[in-house]
């Protein structure tokens, strides 16, 4: 996989751009909050259908602008293709209690010249995103490696984004409902169609991400491995967790559930304590990734050292899993997270990556990417302009 050209219109910061790739390796390099990250942040946006750094598509049009578009190039499996997508502003829509002046954003998505909906372009173009907020993905919160894992799934199988998207609805809709009967305004028995929907609808996302974790984790370990010469192993552990449950969190803790009848009937164990929540606490919305090095919790247990070791060793492992579900790489992107790596781990990304995935780099020292300056071009980003050389 291999992002050929990048065409952005007020795109952000950046008013007019359209530049070639022909290189392994691309580095963007400038002070802070010049535009490096917005041109990654594009490629990202092309992949996955959603900014990796804002829930507001309105976010990425030029504040003095209506509209803005970005066109990105690429070829996949030996074909050419291209994926295309326009947001404008629309004030005559905006959603209702807003406010005056806020502005709705419509958007459209175009996959070889022809009109598709967004979730059909998801998955067309693979990557991974590395940047500094994944160090914290061992010791922060579970949304965090949820997302993570959701988004890798999702680029190797656009029916799990799908099922996803399906199972997220109806978990909000059942949620709404579990507050109308704690006021009173909803029957009890109504609730007993939603539980199985949900539970329907969460059978296959717990299979996929179970299988997923399992092979991350088998993936994950090769690269600690070889990042620690074999002196430590790394696990993860699908964990299914539950608001009634009383065991600590661990493998151990909850027998895994992921057939529907089973996911329904827990469903109904819990009914009493969502209602008077309001909200659901059983499901893939929360569950989690235990991360075990040598057998110990990493997030409790492990130093500093190893959580960026083992968040290494995870990005490292992402890259495999695509390429052993789609059958070749996908495009990594480097978001200013070399500075926080020290020199071994570096060198050992340098090595990774090398002549065999195509890297898009942003840093504000070029000395951070000199590793990676085999096949390399190298852009000066300022203001939201891009010009080659460093």
């Amino acid at each position: 996989m291999f992002v050929s050209r990048l065409i952005l219109s007020h795109f952000r910061n950046i008013a007019c751009l359209d530049i070639g790739f022909d290189t392994p390796v691309t580095v963007f390099s400038g002070r802070n909050a010049q535009g490096k990250t917005n041109l990654l942040e594009a490629v990202y946006f092309a992949a996955l259908g959603r900014s990796h750094r804002t829930a507001s598509d309105i976010d990425l049009i030029a504040w003095d602008s209506g509209e803005a578009a970005a066109e990105i190039r690429f070829s996949r499996g030996g074909l050419q293709q291209s994926l295309v997508y326009r947001f404008a502003k629309n004030f005559s829509s905006a959603p209702a209690g807003s406010g005056a002046g806020t502005p709705a954003v419509a958007k459209q998505f175009f996959h070889n010249g022809f009109a598709v909906r967004p979730r059909e372009a998801i998955g067309l173009l693979a990557v991974v995103l590395f940047s500094p907020e994944d160090l914290y993905l061992i010791k922060g919160p579970p949304e965090a490696r949820r997302r993570m894992l959701d988004t890798e799934i999702s680029l190797v199988s656009p029916v799990y984004y799908s099922q996803l998207a399906t199972y997220l609805r109806i978990l909000q809709q059942r949620n709404r409902l579990l507050k109308q009967i704690r006021e009173g305004q909803a029957r009890l028995t109504v609730l007993d169609a939603w539980d199985q929907q949900l539970a329907v609808a969460a059978a296959p996302l717990l299979e996929r991400r179970a299988a997923a974790v399992k092979k991350l984790s088998m993936l994950a370990n090769l690269c600690h491995r070889r990042l620690t010469a074999g002196a430590e192993s790394l696990g993860l552990t699908y964990f299914q967790a539950n608001l009634l449950q009383s065991a600590a969190p661990g493998p151990a803790a909850l027998p895994f559930l992921s057939d529907a009848p089973a996911i329904q009937a827990r469903l109904a164990k819990n009914r009493a304590e969502d209602i008077r929540r309001g909200s659901t606490g059983f499901g893939p919305h929360r569950d989690d990734i235990i991360i075990e090095l040598n057998g110990y919790n990493l997030r409790s247990f492990g130093s500093q050292g190893q959580q960026r070791t083992a968040v290494l060793a995870l990005k490292l492992a992402e890259l495999e899993f695509v390429k052993s579900e789609i059958g070749e790489y996908p495009v990594l992107l480097l978001d200013d997270v070399l500075s926080e790596l020290d020199g071994f781990r570096r060198e050992q990304l340098s090595l990774f990556i090398r002549d065999r995935i195509q890297t898009f780099v942003t840093t504000t020292d070029p000395a951070d990417f000199s590793g990676l300056s085999g096949s390399c071009r190298v852009f000066r980003v300022s203001g939201g302009a891009v010009c080659e050389g460093g």
